[in-house]
């Protein structure tokens, strides 16, 4: 039975404020802020580009080895959510914070083509171990403790501390790399082993019941057949769940527009309004606060629209802020940016909640955001070469708005089948709204 939307709450709701966390529950939370924002603090992102070029590689090498990456991403989703499932979120967590560690490592000991493209590959294995199951271990951790309905909050809370992290750090690239140039892998490998120790000292037991007797039966000789019986468990609760799958396609748009944005045509985009590099750094700063402050505040959206119809609203406002830089001067591009990653940082807390109230009780959790991480990944990949060829043919400005009318065009239609879905939750009485707003007090 899939569970009704629950993460924001009307403020005349009678459990407005939720109830109150248990010193386990907090310990989860915290544990789960300083995971989140060690293991994702990468030193290096404002400045890997011109590292690898400095390193010799030209535009093809660096661009193919980030095709690779997405697709290495893809595969690398297939057997680490089941990994998850069989030996428990805390375990793979911390088998992702290994892998990440070393990973930063690679373009010390190896600045080549190969150095980096097993940089790229070894993330896209320990991103993979952890893309669901964080959010799996947090989702579970909280439920068990009664406190499910402080999940939204604290998925958000975890994004925009990482984001404040990275406002605060980004800006002592360049003067570090002036004293020694590998400063930023270092500094990422350090912030990766963080995130290990906050992995080992998590809670052992927050999964919900039946959770340890697969984790045990991970560890008999049925092991091959138990990833077996999890994947087809996983892609059995996708198809006899047509909401839950139409909630996974509809946060392609989201994840799509925002990865392509953020990493891929952030420069392109502002050395084609004759923004200069030295400011690109400011640039993705202002843009990281304006995410950070949107994630911590979900509220912010109010309860007159559905959750699922917030996503797709958010969605269609990310494309045409993309599409809107191309009519623009460059204080134009750069507020539409920042109006960008805001909506972004709404959209990521709302649309996880979303997937993760579908799922059934019982079913594979970590494996199926997994699956939802493929999904993601696999557009993405397809959208990253083609806006190669958008950008080798000089077609920036087509790029933009075909995108824009793209997603439009997919968001009406998904809406459209979202209404008639089996298993779309039913509304809420008058008296409870479907929309509950959990207040954010001491959030930054």
């Amino acid at each position: 039975m899939i569970r009704p939307f629950s993460g924001l709450r009307g403020s005349r709701g009678p459990r407005a404020a939720g109830a109150p966390l248990t010193p386990r529950a907090r310990r989860i939370i915290r544990l789960n802020n300083g995971f989140q924002l060690l293991f994702n603090l990468l030193w290096w992102m404002p400045v890997f580009y011109a590292y690898q070029r400095e390193a010799g590689l030209s535009d093809g090498q660096i661009f193919g080895i980030q095709s690779i990456y997405y697709v290495a991403f893809c595969l690398f989703e297939i057997p680490t959510g089941m990994v998850a499932d069989r030996i428990g979120a805390r375990n793979c967590l911390r088998a992702g914070a290994v892998v990440m560690t070393a990973a930063n490592l690679a373009p010390v000991f190896a600045p080549s083509y190969t150095g980096f493209l097993v940089h790229f590959l070894a993330i896209a294995a320990g991103r993979s171990l952890t893309s669901g199951a964080a959010s799996a271990y947090l989702y579970d951790g909280l439920a068990a403790e009664g406190a499910g309905e402080h999940y939204l909050k604290a998925e958000g809370q975890a994004r925009a501390l990482g984001l404040a992290a990275k406002v605060l750090c980004w800006p002592l690239v360049g003067p570090l790399m002036a004293v020694a140039h590998p400063t930023p892998y270092l500094l990422s490998a350090a912030s990766a082993a963080g995130s290990l120790v906050c992995a080992v000292v998590l809670p052992r037991h927050a999964a919900p019941p039946g959770h340890g007797h697969r984790e045990r039966a991970s560890k008999t000789s049925q092991g091959g057949l138990a990833f077996l019986r999890d994947a087809t468990t996983a892609l059995r609760c996708v198809c006899a769940t047509p909401w839950l799958a139409l909630l996974m396609v509809q946060g392609v748009a989201v994840f799509t527009l925002s990865r392509i944005c953020q990493v891929n045509l952030f420069q392109p985009v502002l050395l084609d309004h004759g923004i200069p590099e030295g400011s690109h750094g400011g640039v993705l700063a202002a843009m990281t606060v304006a995410e950070a402050v949107a994630s911590a505040r979900p509220q912010w959206l109010g309860s007159r629209l559905s959750p699922v119809a917030w996503v797709s609203l958010l969605s269609l406002a990310m494309a045409a802020a993309l599409a809107g830089s191309t009519l623009g001067g460059p204080w134009t591009v750069v507020a539409l940016l920042c109006v960008f990653a805001a909506v972004t940082g709404f959209a990521y807390p709302l649309q996880r909640k979303l997937v993760n109230d579908a799922i059934p009780a019982g079913a594979p959790r970590a494996t199926l955001l997994s699956v939802e991480s493929i999904v993601d990944r696999a557009v993405c990949a397809l959208a990253a070469v083609a806006a190669g060829a958008y950008l080798s043919a000089g077609r920036l400005d087509a790029l933009l708005w075909h995108s824009a009318v793209v997603t439009g065009v997919v968001m009406l239609v998904l809406q459209l089948v979202l209404r008639r879905a089996p298993g779309r939750p039913r509304k809420r009485p008058k008296e409870e709204p479907a929309l509950e707003l959990v207040t954010t007090a001491g959030n930054p």
